[in-house]
């Protein structure tokens, strides 16, 4: 049985916290890909039970973050909503998938395609 999909915005999660992100989008976005790893591991209710199949998309100055064994990361060409909905358009598999973004439209879009929405809060 394959593992649920959980699709992490990097940009909308690490700009919901002032915290100084901005001073290096990259730092930020391997911090937040970090903390995902207990995500990946125990879950994320009431989504999901651990382990998760989780997916971080990046995107401009965090393009360059790498991926970890726990969290598979995607960096976007250009917009990184639109690359959220193709991870999730492009799945394979028919299992539970959710993404976590504050963004309506990318909300919208992905529920659409069958996906669950979860806020910034929950993964931070």
């Amino acid at each position: 049985m394959p593992l649920p999909l959980l699709v992490v915005d990097a940009a909308n999660v690490v700009g919901s916290v002032p915290d100084g992100w901005w001073r290096d989008r990259a730092a930020a976005a391997t911090r937040l890909r970090d903390s995902l790893a207990t995500v990946a591991e125990h879950g994320l209710p009431p989504f999901h039970d651990g382990p998760l199949d989780v997916v971080l998309v990046v995107e401009g100055k965090a393009r360059h973050v790498e991926s970890t064994p726990a969290v598979r990361v995607v960096a976007a060409d250009a917009s990184g909503d639109d690359k959220i909905v193709e991870v999730v358009r492009t799945d394979p598999e028919d299992r539970p998938r959710a993404v976590v973004t504050a963004d309506r439209d990318l909300r919208r879009r992905v529920t659409e395609l069958g996906a669950e929405v979860l806020g910034p809060r929950s993964v931070r």
